[in-house]
């Protein structure tokens, strides 16, 4: 066998590894180390920065890497928010394809990326393979892959790999987020009232009300960095910024699922005057279960109608009301509603309802 088909084979394991992973109830940072070990020898990628995204707005809310000291996150994080870069992860969801090169990005022209000259560059990498995790309407996740200059820049068959690989990976993260049965309410000993942090212009905590100090730690990202708060608030922050700038900001606020299996909701609101400028307020509340359900039917791998016509069911609508307010047949209805059972489980409304609202996950 010949170097291409050679290729061609681990190319195909690695995809099929890659596709069994949403069935493996794996939590997402092992996700990402299952997919390292798989992909890792067919990208030829040096070193890979692994996120989980807020799946409504793409923000990110957490990082993980084994392979860089992520000392100078928190300019990334900057640079992320900040930088009207190339193939930056928002470009490239919007673009419609999955993954994206620095270097065809930049036709070549490299310097002409901030990210680059002052993020890949300095840290001794030549290249960069970004790749969004999509899945059933939302963005799980993301990954920035690098390799060292004497690599050259990446292949359009590396890009192409990424590109299928992504989708996996998408519903592998979206699988981790299924409703797994836990009543969702505070866990012991943990006031789940909003909690409240204060930062300043860098990022760096300056005071926290109670319930805060024990948020912060379910909140803790994979792997340490530079930041002294996790991913998520430094987003929040830095979203809070741009919008004291009359900048455009995604549709706010952050969502974040903590380590105890449970959506919170980041509001950042920036201070103004004296020495308070460019500090930050950021409240952090738990999510109802009106704004987790939409986030729970896409972990099931709902189509976007079959989201609809679940949103009405649970909300109390009957089928009649359904074919009403979607314009559809009361067949139609009954097909939507027959896969929305099959896809989270259930064999009644009255048990999607309970399924949807007792909320819980596995990430």
């Amino acid at each position: 066998m010949g170097r291409r088909g050679a290729r061609g084979v681990a190319a195909r394991s690695a995809i099929e590894g890659m596709r069994e992973l949403a069935g493996a109830g794996l939590a997402a940072p092992e996700v990402f180390r299952r997919a390292d070990e798989l992909l890792r020898p067919v990208l030829e990628f040096d070193a890979v920065c692994w996120h989980t995204a807020d799946p409504a707005t793409g923000l990110v809310n957490s990082v993980q890497s084994e392979d860089l000291a992520l000392d100078q996150f928190e300019h990334a994080v900057r640079l992320e928010v900040w930088a009207d870069d190339l193939a930056t992860f928002p470009k490239i969801r919007r673009s419609g394809v999955h993954a994206e090169t620095l270097s065809r990005a930049a036709r070549g022209r490299l310097e002409e990326s901030v990210r680059f000259r002052e993020q890949v560059a300095p840290a001794g990498f030549g290249d960069e393979l970004r790749a969004v995790f999509d899945a059933a309407g939302g963005m799980w996740g993301c990954a920035a892959f690098l390799r060292a200059p004497d690599r050259g820049p990446y292949l359009a068959r590396h890009r192409e790999l990424a590109d299928v690989a992504a989708r996996h990976l998408g519903n592998a993260l979206r699988a981790c987020h299924v409703p797994g049965g836990s009543a969702g309410g505070a866990p012991d000993g943990v006031d789940q009232g909003p909690a409240v942090l204060v930062l300043d212009r860098r990022n760096r905590l300056q005071a926290l009300s109670g319930p805060a100090e024990d948020l912060l730690a379910r909140l803790a990202d994979p792997t340490p960095s530079s930041l002294t708060v996790p991913t998520s608030v430094a987003m929040a922050a830095e979203h809070a910024r741009r919008t004291a700038h009359g900048l455009v900001v995604p549709q706010l606020p952050v969502r974040v699922w903590t380590r105890d299996d449970r959506w919170y909701l980041l509001h950042g609101a920036a201070l103004r005057g004296g020495e308070a400028q460019d500090a930050v307020t950021v409240v952090a509340s738990p999510a109802s279960p009106a704004e987790v359900m939409p986030l729970y039917l896409a972990a099931y791998g709902l189509t976007a109608r079959e989201q609809e016509v679940a949103l009405l069911l649970v909300r109390g609508s009957d089928t009649r009301d359904v074919s009403r307010l979607l314009a559809m047949t009361p067949y139609t209805v009954q097909d939507h509603l027959k896969s929305v059972f099959t896809k989270t489980g259930v064999g009644s409304r009255q048990e999607l309802i309970a399924r949807i609202m007792l909320g819980g996950g596995r990430c």
